[in-house]
């Protein structure tokens, strides 16, 4: 009696936690990936992105033939500026992407190691009522009916927690 109710708990604990830990992984990812998109808004970009506009503004307003000299130089320090600003810009990109790397491998090696370690033991367990036309695909490798339950597998398990982390971000993104 005592074994089974250590087992009934494990099960217990096991779901939520796989559950917070594709949560995680699925936020990190997205954070950096929407960070990636946007671009990031930090104090050095603003200000390269302050003194392009000061410059061709400038340049803007010396439009006689006596200034030519001027506002085509204020032109290439402009460019100049640009060209430091997409060199910036590009170097913070691979820094994004080198970190969205480290988190798909860290991810998949995590999910690696939760299926070999829940391979054949139940995560969680629902009732088979709620399941009915997919209890056999839930609880996959893992057995199958205990008590009027179906036992959710490991890798259901991901999948559903997967879209569940996928869906509850679109549906906060669209209040947003």
């Amino acid at each position: 009696m005592g074994d089974e109710s250590n087992q009934e708990h494990q099960i217990s604990l096991a779901a939520p936690f796989i559950f917070l830990i594709v949560a995680a992984f699925q936020s990190a990812y997205y954070c950096l990936d929407q960070l990636k998109k946007n671009g990031s808004d930090n104090e050095k970009e603003n200000q390269l992105r302050g003194e392009i506009k000061h410059l061709l503004k400038e340049a803007s307003l010396l439009s006689q033939p006596s200034t030519f000299a001027q506002a085509s130089k204020l032109k290439r320090l402009a460019k100049v500026k640009e060209k430091e600003l997409a060199k910036y810009q590009n170097l913070h990109r691979k820094d994004l992407v080198l970190y969205l790397r480290v988190i798909l491998i860290g991810k998949y090696i995590t999910y690696g190691m939760l299926v070999i370690w829940f391979w054949r033991v139940p995560v969680a367990s629902i009732s088979l009522q709620l399941v009915q036309p997919f209890g056999r695909l839930l609880s996959w490798k893992t057995g199958a009916i205990q008590d009027d339950n179906i036992v959710v597998g490991i890798i259901a398990w991901l999948i559903v927690s997967a879209r569940v982390c996928r869906y509850v971000r679109r549906a906060c993104s669209k209040l947003s």
